[in-house]
């Protein structure tokens, strides 16, 4: 199946599965100094030219648990190590790890890179709409609305990368996250009711 390539910045890209279709299931590869740490990916045809033009691939990390996708075959197929949910960090990467979930049957965390202020994140945020509500750019994951992750607020990010959807990008990317995770509570009602019109 063939990648549909989004959030292109000098530092990396991301892609989307073409299947299943109504999810978007978004992948990212980012480089720092010629080593490339790939993000929930899927396989894709025409991703490994990319990733190979990028750097050396040099770890696989999945952000959420029931995120398995390819990371285990692209792992073994690269010979790097495989984070699963690494809340302790990635040693040698440029991210922080920043917990979001920890419950039984949800474990997701997400990726802080201060440099250049990319948040990366698997499940908690995304852009597909039936994350967000209406006049929402960026969406808290329904089962999270009213409990959102508030802590990823304390970032000002210039980009956001989701696991479903493409992301958000420049000086409105910090606004908003800002702004779904403030008003994920306030809104929801009126994420019932666009939910229901589209259904």
């Amino acid at each position: 199946m063939e990648a549909r390539f989004c959030d292109e910045t000098d530092f990396g890209f991301g892609w989307i599965a073409p299947q299943p279709a109504s999810m978007l299931r978004a992948s990212h590869a980012l480089a720092d100094g010629g080593r490339v740490w790939l993000l929930d990916p899927v396989e894709c045809e025409g991703v490994d030219e990319r990733i190979r033009a990028l750097g050396e691939p040099a770890g696989v990390i999945q952000l959420l648990d029931r995120h398995a996708r390819d990371c285990v075959a692209l792992a073994e197929r690269y010979g790097v190590p495989l984070h699963v949910t690494p809340y302790d960090g990635v040693p040698e990467s440029p991210f922080e790890a920043l917990e979001v979930v920890r419950i039984p049957r949800w474990k997701e965390v997400a990726l802080w890179w201060p440099e250049r202020r990319v948040l990366a994140v698997g499940d908690a945020l995304g852009t597909l709409r039936y994350f967000r509500a209406p006049g929402e750019e960026l969406g808290v994951h329904p089962l999270l609305r009213l409990t959102p992750p508030r802590a990823l607020g304390r970032l000002d990010p210039e980009h956001v990368l989701c696991g479903h959807g493409r992301g958000v990008h420049g000086p409105a990317a910090g606004a908003a996250l800002r702004e779904a995770l403030a008003g994920s509570r306030r809104r929801t009602p009126a994420w019932l009711v666009g939910l229901a019109r589209r259904h």
